[in-house]
């Protein structure tokens, strides 16, 4: 089965950058594609609890609506250690369907991935 790689840069204070994962992702797994996001950088703050409720952009659910979906969905996602390290963030502030994951874990779905985006 292919697999496409998002990588999320941003995070909830450019809220517009923030679906695009997510709903690229539903639509992979839709298509019959495994998706996984890594979160990286101020990425890592979406998937800080209560953070993504309070993301609403237009006619559009709230992130966290929207993320409930990927997740049903199957998508996988990993948030970056180091990137937990830089913020300050201890393990426990994440929503617990994400796996915290080094940056090997994030060379490793690179390779693996048939394609690969960033956001």
């Amino acid at each position: 089965m292919s697999t496409i790689l998002y990588v999320q840069t941003s995070g909830v204070d450019t809220p517009e950058r923030t679906y695009a994962p997510f709903i690229l992702a539903m639509t992979a797994r839709a298509m019959g594609v495994e998706a996984e996001i890594f979160f990286i950088i101020k990425g890592i703050t979406i998937l800080k609890k209560g953070e993504a409720e309070k993301v609403k952009m237009g006619s559009f659910p709230s992130l966290k609506e929207v993320m409930d979906q990927a997740i049903g969905a199957g998508v996988k996602m990993y948030i970056c250690e180091q990137s937990t390290q830089l913020f300050g963030m201890p393990r426990g502030d994440f929503i617990p369907e994400a796996v915290i994951a080094g940056a090997g874990t994030l060379n490793d779905l690179a390779l693996d991935a048939d394609s690969v985006m960033t956001f």
